[in-house]
């Protein structure tokens, strides 16, 4: 099963850059995670004030927000990509992390076989 374990930095943007010692520290257990053969990606994100947002509405209708986004209340600061045998393996892992002042949402990543067979059916004729 593949897990995304997202991070949220509960600090400002001004502190968005980590100290050398933090990346350190994140490098190691990033590095543990790769080793165990758990990793599949991993990449920290820009804040949002040089994002952008895309909404859709019901009509299809697009609409482009430059950040900062005033509205959002948590922000991902980084994710990973992992494989592990079940939730609680990848929350173990989550709880491995070195973060400080953060974080870490554990989400299972949909596979094909996870949806209806008409859904898989669709997919497939793509």
């Amino acid at each position: 099963m593949r897990f995304m374990m997202f991070m949220y930095p509960e600090i400002s943007e001004a502190e968005w850059n980590p100290s050398a010692e933090a990346v350190a520290e994140m490098s190691r257990y990033n590095e543990e995670l790769r080793k165990a053969g758990m990793l599949l990606a991993l990449d920290g994100l820009h804040p949002p004030a040089e994002g952008a947002s895309v909404s859709f509405d019901a009509d299809g209708v697009k609409a482009v927000v430059d950040g900062p986004f005033a509205e959002a209340k948590e922000v991902v600061g980084g994710y990973w990509l992992i494989q592990a045998r079940s939730k609680d393996e990848a929350v173990e892992w989550a709880k491995r992390c070195p973060g400080r002042e953060c974080r870490i949402e554990v989400r299972r990543v949909f596979e094909m076989e996870d949806f209806p067979e008409d859904v898989q059916a669709a997919a497939a004729e793509i």
